[in-house]
């Protein structure tokens, strides 16, 4: 499965196409000779130049993140996900893309449910550490969704968005004809009764109508569905999901230590809307 993953990736020096060395280390290397080494943990980072200007999730996020998903707490939603791709990705050589795969957690459930070619991307080396760790058959690549994907045309079946940003006209430009775009987002009162107490941003109103209207110069709107999830979270469990979302970059340790020490269990739903696009 790697092996058709490398074979749908372009080199982001010179868009050449890649071969994947196999030896004591993994190698990406193109035609005109640009190599790039696996790191040991298996992902590869294809950043060049300048890099990203964006903060990528650090070590401590990452590590919250993984504990609530293996928990389980969003499985519900991971394979809500799955069976939304499952219907592009009849074709033996499928591939889906990832666009901020994080820890891998929602891809590992696609690739777990269709045997397919996988991509998973992120800006995060933490993240890609264990990504690659969950997703071994899958290329997990450091990048950034912003830029130009290092990604031929048309050679994704579907493209997942969990949120993450989205690059509408990349998404577009590397889905095969009649691809599959899911976009995952959260609905209003996502985790309302804990959202004040960790920091965490409310949901803005008229989220769902933007998401629309920038999907509307490359995508046709297709089937959505609402995902409710009831959720009961211990203290340690409401920390790692305050510190794994976007308020984790502005949490210092006495906060997230008072979450910790929160008695008892704490109720909560989160809300999610899955959306899915065609190739317009």
């Amino acid at each position: 499965m790697l092996s058709d993953a490398v074979a749908a990736l372009r080199c982001p020096v010179c868009q050449g196409t890649f071969q994947l060395r196999e030896g004591r280390q993994r190698t990406l290397a193109c035609e005109a000779g640009h190599l790039f080494d696996a790191a040991k943990q298996g992902y590869f980072n294809l950043l060049t130049g300048k890099g990203t200007v964006f903060e990528a999730d650090s070590a401590d996020m990452v590590a919250a993140r993984y504990r609530f998903l293996e928990a389980g707490h969003y499985s519900g939603l991971a394979q809500a996900v799955a069976q939304a791709a499952a219907g592009s990705l009849r074709r033996p050589d499928a591939l889906v893309l990832d666009a901020g795969t994080g820890t891998g957690h929602y891809l590992q459930a696609v690739l777990g449910r269709s045997k397919v070619a996988g991509i998973g991307v992120d800006i995060s080396k933490f993240a890609l550490r264990r990504a690659a760790r969950l997703n071994p058959q899958a290329a997990n690549l450091v990048w950034d969704i912003w830029r130009p994907l290092p990604m031929a045309d048309n050679t994704a079946d579907v493209v997942t968005v969990v949120f993450a940003p989205r690059n509408p006209a990349e998404f577009a430009r590397v889905l095969r004809p009649g691809g599959s775009l899911i976009v995952v987002t959260p609905r209003p009162g996502h985790l309302a009764e804990i959202a004040a107490r960790t920091g965490m941003l409310g949901i803005e109103e008229g989220k769902e109508e933007r998401l629309m209207d920038s999907m509307r110069d490359h995508f046709l709107s297709g089937a959505s569905q609402s995902l409710d999830l009831p959720l009961t979270l211990s203290g340690p469990e409401v920390a790692d999901l305050a510190h794994m979302g976007p308020a984790g970059h502005h949490l210092q340790r006495g906060q997230l230590a008072e979450l910790t020490a929160v008695e008892g269990s704490v109720a909560t739903s989160a809300k999610f809307r899955i959306s899915e696009f065609t190739v317009s």
